[in-house]
């Protein structure tokens, strides 16, 4: 079986396309962003360099591109080559017979009209994070995002939300499960990296400040706790820098780490260090960070977008859920209940344990993996 696997350069991209090593599956890979080689299996074929010109750069260009995409996107063809151009001449070589697309906006919107001109290929969709959930708000992307999902013959999503959200949006075809998009997590090799809960001293937090992330409300949340947090180590990762800024003027001894200072090794035996772990956001699938802040044994505070968390939280007994993101005063009460009821937290990493060893372990879920193309090349 020929395996095409378009997405993103990845963490979780790549962990996903590992648990495929060793199959006899042959594998391409498609850059269809245009970022280059992707770190993974020396047996994936990959299709990179594609992006070249047809005419000159024009004046004005890149203006359009930023101010008016959908514009763009119309003369996009007259200029480069495009994805869907690409698409067809590597579907034509290899002849795959699943096209498996991870991410809707940049790596599926590209490719739907080479999708559409072979319906007999099957397309296996991999619905991540705010894909569905957040993009359906804007009636421009909602029509590419229906017309996507009427051709999509086979869905993978991170959360059942999502799924339910996929048929509300014309989505007729098979859902292969909820899998989380890295997969799973080899338990065992990350054992080594996890202080017993008495033992732990951090609240680890999640610096993102954007479009989507709030990691400054949390931020102004212990901000005004602060006599109630001394017995604690404050740390930051993935920090914009609104969060950097707001740290440095308020001058909080809070240890922080920028957006690319921690490797993803780092920021896992960091977790397993960390007594509590703060996320918000407005939009999200399941988190990948909140999931693996349970394998390691931290007690998670997680906005709820969608109901999307709630899969995995259930309020009060294995975390807590943040129902309002833009709400400090929540989150400033969420996390003085928290460190207040250190029995509650103690329960809550057994709770945690045993959700993790029922949903997260590496081998189930690699399995899992594997069966979603058994599956679609059963289908007939």
């Amino acid at each position: 079986m020929k395996i095409l696997l378009i997405s993103m350069s990845s963490i979780h991209a790549i962990r996903w396309i590992e648990n495929l090593k060793d199959t006899s599956y042959e594998l391409y890979w498609f850059d269809v962003i245009g970022k280059g080689k992707l770190e993974t299996l020396d047996s994936v074929n990959q299709f990179t360099d594609w992006k070249k010109r047809k005419v000159p750069h024009i004046k004005g260009e890149y203006f359009l591109s930023k101010k008016a995409p959908f514009l763009y996107e119309k003369i996009l063809p007259f200029v480069e080559v495009t994805a869907n151009e690409e698409l067809e001449r590597i579907i034509l070589e290899i002849q795959p017979d699943i096209v498996h697309s991870f991410e809707m906006q940049n790596c599926s919107y590209p490719i739907l009209k080479t999708m559409k001109k072979y319906p007999k290929i099957k397309w296996l969709y991999s619905c991540w994070g705010n894909d569905l959930y957040y993009f359906q708000q804007f009636s421009s992307h909602l029509k590419k995002i229906r017309q996507v999902l009427q051709r999509v013959d086979f869905l993978h999503t991170d959360c059942q939300r999502d799924f339910i959200l996929a048929k509300k949006h014309g989505f007729s075809g098979v859902h292969s499960g909820v899998i989380p998009g890295g997969t799973g997590y080899k338990l065992n090799e990350l054992q080594s990296y996890k202080l017993p809960i008495s033992e732990r001293k951090i609240i680890l937090v999640k610096g993102y400040e954007h479009i989507l992330g709030r990691g400054l409300n949390i931020i102004k949340a212990l901000h005004t706790i602060q006599d109630r947090i001394q017995d604690y180590d404050v740390t930051v990762f993935g920090a914009h820098n609104e969060v950097i800024d707001y740290i440095k003027s308020n001058q909080l001894n809070f240890k922080v780490y920028d957006r690319h200072e921690l490797s993803h090794h780092e920021l896992m035996q960091l977790m397993g260090k960390s007594l509590f772990y703060i996320g918000n956001s407005i939009s999200d699938g399941m988190p990948n960070t909140l999931l693996e802040a349970i394998v390691m044994g931290a007690f998670p505070i997680q906005s709820n977008p969608g109901g999307a968390t709630e899969e995995i939280i259930t309020n009060g007994v294995n975390g807590f859920l943040i129902e309002n993101p833009e709400s400090v005063s929540e989150i400033k009460m969420l996390i003085l209940q928290a460190i207040s009821n250190f029995q509650m937290v103690e329960k809550a990493a057994i709770e945690n344990e045993n959700i993790v060893m029922q949903r997260l372990d590496y081998s189930s879920n690699r399995i899992k993996v594997i069966d979603i193309y058994k599956n679609i090349l059963a289908c007939e």
